[in-house]
C-alpha cells in the first residue's frame, strides 16, 4: 500500500470556512502516517479600506497565524515536520505589497490557488459555471503570469475554472498552464477535497490531456477540517481517478521553493 508522507495544503478556521484547531490537524496527520504537514491557509490581501473578505484571514491575523504554527512546530518537532505557508491568489494589484508583508514573518512556501480573476474586489469567482471563452482565457493568463513569478511551490487545483464550453477551446487555453508548469518545473495538484466534496474538480477533462505533457503532479488534501488529512486509498474512487489519468505519486514529498 502506497502512503503519502506529506501534505502541503492545510487550512485553519481563520479563513472562515474551515474548522478545527491546528493541533487537531497535526494529530490527525500523525495518526494517518504523515511525516510532513504544511499549513497553507488562504492568504490575507491588502484590500482597500472597507472591503472585507469572507474567505480569508485579515492582514492583522498574520502574526497570530505564524506564531501559533512556530510554537506547534517546536512542540511536535520529534513527531512531524511542520511548514508555514499560504495559499495565495495572484492579484497583480496587491501582490508586491502582500509578499512584502508576508516576508516579515516566518514563511516557508506559498502555493498558487487562483480563485478570482482579476481579483476578489473587482473580478469573478472561477468556480462558477461559465461558457465564456474570455473568462477562461483571463483565468489562464493570470495563472500563468503568477506561475512565472517563480515564487510558487506548486499550483493548487489547476482545473478550478468551471468552463462548460467546447473541449477544444478548453484544451487550447488550459494547455498553456500545463506547458508553463513543465517549463518551470512546477507541480500540478490533484485536489483530494474537491473529489470528496462532490466538486467539478479534479476533472478527467483536464488531467486526461495534462498527463500527456508529463508534468510533475502532487496530491493535496486541501484540508478544511482535520478528518480531511487522509491517505488516497481511504477516498472511494480516488485511486481509480489517478489510474485512468495515468497520474503517479510517490511519497508526495517535494522541495519547497523559497519566497525571495
Amino acid at each position: 500500500m502506497k502512503m503519502m508522507k506529506a501534505n502541503y495544503h492545510t487550512h485553519t478556521p481563520r479563513c472562515h470556512h474551515a474548522v478545527g484547531s491546528e493541533r487537531e490537524y497535526i494529530e490527525t496527520a500523525i495518526a494517518q502516517g504523515f511525516k510532513v504537514l504544511g499549513f497553507s491557509d488562504h492568504t490575507p490581501q491588502p484590500y482597500p479600506a472597507g472591503f472585507k473578505s469572507g474567505i480569508r484571514m485579515s492582514m492583522d491575523e498574520i502574526g497570530d497565524y505564524t506564531e501559533t504554527l512556530v510554537q506547534l512546530r517546536e512542540e511536535y518537532k520529534d513527531r512531524i515536520k511542520i511548514f508555514i505557508g499560504y495559499e495565495v491568489e495572484y492579484f497583480p494589484k496587491y501582490f508586491d505589497t502582500l509578499i512584502t508583508e508576508l516576508k516579515k514573518h516566518p514563511l516557508d512556501y506559498i502555493i498558487l490557488g487562483q480563485h478570482h480573476v482579476p481579483d476578489e474586489v473587482e473580478g469573478f469567482y472561477t468556480g462558477i459555471k461559465t461558457d465564456s471563452t474570455e473568462r477562461l482565457e483571463a483565468y489562464v493568463d493570470l495563472t500563468v503570469e503568477g506561475m512565472k513569478t517563480g515564487l510558487f511551490t506548486y499550483l493548487a487545483h489547476p482545473d478550478l475554472i468551471n468552463f462548460t464550453g467546447d473541449d477544444e477551446i478548453y484544451k487550447k487555453h488550459m494547455s498553456r498552464i500545463v506547458e508553463t508548469a513543465v517549463d518551470m518545473n512546477i507541480p500540478l495538484e490533484v485536489n483530494m477535497y474537491g473529489f470528496v466534496d462532490g466538486r467539478h474538480y479534479p476533472s478527467d477533462r483536464f488531467f486526461k490531456f495534462a498527463q500527456e505533457y508529463a508534468p510533475r503532479f502532487i496530491i493535496g488534501c486541501d484540508a478544511h477540517k482535520p478528518e480531511m488529512i487522509r491517505q488516497p486509498e481511504s477516498i472511494p474512487g480516488f485511486n481509480e481517478f489517478l489510474d485512468r489519468n495515468k497520474i503517479l505519486y510517490g511519497d508526495n514529498v517535494i522541495t519547497l521553493k523559497d519566497v525571495k
